[in-house]
């Protein structure tokens, strides 16, 4: 924003210096013709007065004398005629005398005492009759050669242009200082923006300096990062301490529960049971909520991972299970290298994607961990399968199949869909073939070399529970 708020005022001052000195060099510029135009016609005037007298005195010898002078003085040229033209006098050493010239246009006219001003070439040129009354007894040409007057000139604009440049420096300058003046506010808001977008405000934005709209800015985020922080740490203060406060009643619960068994009528024992199964649903699903709100208030920037070994590393871990159960567990396509994920969300990802296949799955079937270049992971069951109905609420918080034959909370893949949105991926439902439920996985790859923030990825271990 400085490089534009400089670009702008340097525009502004450039379109004010042009329409001021461009007009003022053109003015000067005519200016300067038009006396040299005067001046030429003025000074052929008096020569040729001069010319004329001694014409008519016979003293003929005293004009390349009266030329010559001239010459000396002024750089002009100065060629004097009798009145039938023929040249008396030239001041130009390569000049002849003798030779008639009244053919030429202005001597022409001179000889009808009509004088002529005008250029002649890349010179200013007088043609002055040399005439007592309506008798002529010569002529006088008066040639000013235009490089001085373009030399006069060409300094003006010199002038002009360094003037310009001058004040273009010291506006620069100005509006250098003033556009960092009014944007140091914004850089330190945007620095404090990104920080907050971490997850953490060291260095709040600076209402100290810059426009007073800009300090009031500053003042106003650092209130609402300040109470924004103060909110996320409350929410994770409920969020680790209900975690220990909740799993203590609830245990007493159960095991009270279990303590009423050998009092209980045979009769309700199956009544007990699924009294204890809500306990420890119950217990899943309040791990479940504190486990979102933990994500909900963390804000962790992506880090690259390896997808494969952390496919490997999970899959390893959950082979003994899936064996238990006959269900065989498969790694299949090709390798699909580093994705951008936040640390630990892939382990949590795959755990829970495998542990809702695991419960879908019938004995002597296979879960296939598909992976492919693109950076997509896959988990394909062989289970029931679901409706478009039920794939477009999947999602939802706490909600579950009407036919779901096992104890699950309905929370699994909401936490699956925050960990993917955030590492920047998406997820989505599909039918397998056949039979069963594709759950799709896509990520952001790796390319390029080392970007900013890249590195060894952190291996944060995450645990296999499953909502």
């Amino acid at each position: 924003m400085t490089r534009r708020l400089l670009l702008s005022y340097l525009g502004l001052a450039i379109l004010v210096l042009a329409g001021l000195e461009i007009p003022l060099g053109w003015i000067y510029a005519r200016g300067e013709v038009a006396r040299a135009s005067q001046s030429v016609e003025r000074d052929a005037s008096m020569l040729a007065e001069v010319t004329e007298e001694n014409i008519e005195e016979g003293n003929l010898d005293a004009l390349p004398e009266v030329a010559g002078d001239y010459a000396d003085r002024t750089g002009g040229r100065v060629v004097v005629t009798d009145r039938k033209g023929v040249v008396l006098a030239d001041s130009d050493p390569s000049g002849r005398s003798g030779v008639s010239i009244a053919a030429q246009p202005d001597i022409a006219r001179a000889l009808r005492n009509q004088p002529t001003v005008g250029t002649r070439g890349d010179a200013l040129s007088a043609t002055m009759p040399g005439s007592s009354g309506t008798k002529i007894r010569g002529t006088l040409r008066l040639t000013y050669p235009m490089a001085q007057v373009n030399a006069r000139v060409h300094r003006i604009w010199g002038a002009l242009a360094l003037a310009g440049a001058c004040v273009l420096a010291a506006v620069a300058l100005a509006a250098f200082t003033l556009a960092r003046w009014i944007t140091r506010p914004l850089r330190t808001l945007e620095a404090a923006t990104a920080q907050l977008a971490d997850g953490r405000l060291t260095h709040p934005p600076d209402a100290t300096t810059g426009p007073p709209e800009l300090r009031s800015l500053a003042a106003s985020f650092t209130r609402t990062a300040t109470r924004l922080q103060h909110l996320l740490h409350a929410q994770q203060a409920f969020a680790s301490e209900a975690s220990h406060q909740l799993k203590t009643p609830l245990t007493a619960l159960r095991l009270r529960l279990e303590n009423f068994e050998p009092y209980l009528d045979p009769r309700a024992h199956g009544s007990l049971e699924e009294a204890v199964g809500e306990v420890e649903r119950l217990g899943r699903m309040v791990q479940g909520l504190l486990a979102l709100a933990r994500l909900e208030s963390t804000a962790t920037t992506p880090e690259p991972v390896d997808l494969d070994a952390v496919i490997a590393d999970r899959v390893a871990m959950w082979e003994p299970l899936a064996a238990e159960q006959h269900v065989a567990l498969a790694v299949t396509g090709r390798p699909a290298g580093r994705v951008w994920a936040i640390p630990g969300a892939l382990e949590q990802v795959v755990d829970n994607l495998v542990a809702n296949a695991l419960r879908v799955s019938a004995p002597g079937t296979t879960i296939a961990v598909h992976r492919t270049p693109g950076a997509e992971l896959h988990v394909v069951d062989q289970g029931p399968g679901m409706s478009d109905a039920e794939r477009a609420r999947a999602f939802d918080r706490f909600w579950r199949a009407s036919d779901s034959h096992h104890d699950g909370t309905g929370l699994g893949l909401p936490i699956v869909r925050h960990l993917v949105h955030a590492s920047g991926g998406a997820i989505s439902l599909h039918p397998a073939p056949g039979t069963g439920l594709d759950a799709a996985v896509r990520l952001r790859p790796v390319t390029g070399g080392r970007s900013r923030g890249a590195g060894h990825p952190r291996s944060t271990q995450a645990t296999a529970t499953a909502f």
